[in-house]
């Protein structure tokens, strides 16, 4: 019978590896879980067939740049000035028309733009 030293042996160490993916999959996980903005609501109708339209036109073509009132140029700032001849009260209706090259927060900014000053009736049109 042979006998065998005991040998010292040396300790295996743990593997990281399975804590790694565990972690990885909850960062994934929370990333996919989670919301990184506010959602919000616009009441902005779309036309459709029909409907009541009153007074001279008030039609707004939405630009990139700027806006152009019934075909006039204008600033942003000026908008609200411009369509308040006019309107005879706060509810009349307004048109508002996005270019193509035009984007969806451009839109959003001249309704926001356009509520503050009181107009409360808008219609986006293509």
């Amino acid at each position: 019978m042979s006998f065998v030293p005991d040998i010292p042996r040396r300790r295996r160490r743990p593997s990281l590896t399975p804590m790694i993916d565990v972690v990885f999959l909850l960062l994934v996980f929370f990333m996919l879980a989670s919301r990184f903005g506010l959602d919000s609501v616009i009441p902005l109708p779309l036309a459709s067939g029909g409907g009541s339209y009153e007074g001279p036109p008030r039609i707004v073509d939405i630009l990139p740049e700027g806006v152009r009132l019934n075909g006039a140029p204008l600033a942003d700032a000026a908008l609200a000035g411009a369509i308040a001849p006019l309107t005879s009260q706060p509810g009349d209706l307004i048109v508002l028309r996005g270019a193509e090259s035009a984007d969806l927060q451009r839109v959003v900014t001249v309704g926001t733009l356009l509520r503050a000053a009181g107009f409360n009736r808008l219609v986006l049109i293509e």
